[in-house]
């Protein structure tokens, strides 16, 4: 099993339109829903929520992504995405890919972290 790992990091962004939006864009690809789950945390001051989230997908009945979301609207908001390559191409990625890039390009922090 052939298996990437993507990693984003996004500012100033709802985790749960990230959730949403992500598996909008992977069904887009072909694949099915299997599992999906997010909540709600609050800080320890209680002025903030933080989101966790994963989700999970299959194509033909073998799992081919699993998207991990953590973060908060008002600070960062991390994905890691999990691809099986055998069963979600480099096609499917690169449109995947394509798709976050347009709708949250504005939002991905691209410097390197200190």
């Amino acid at each position: 099993m052939s298996r990437m790992q993507i990693r984003k990091t996004y500012r100033e962004l709802n985790p749960d339109l990230l959730f949403d939006e992500l598996s909008d864009f992977v069904l887009q690809q072909g694949a099915v829903l299997d599992e999906s789950k997010i909540h709600s945390y609050s800080t320890p001051l209680g002025t903030e929520h933080i989101s966790r989230g994963t989700v999970t997908f299959k194509i033909n009945g073998k799992q081919c992504l699993r998207a991990h979301i953590l973060g908060s609207a008002a600070r960062e908001t991390k994905l890691i995405l999990d691809v099986d390559e055998k069963t979600f191409p480099a096609d499917k990625m690169s449109a995947l890919q394509n798709d976050l890039d347009f709708i949250f390009g504005s939002h991905e922090v691209t410097e390197p972290p200190a």
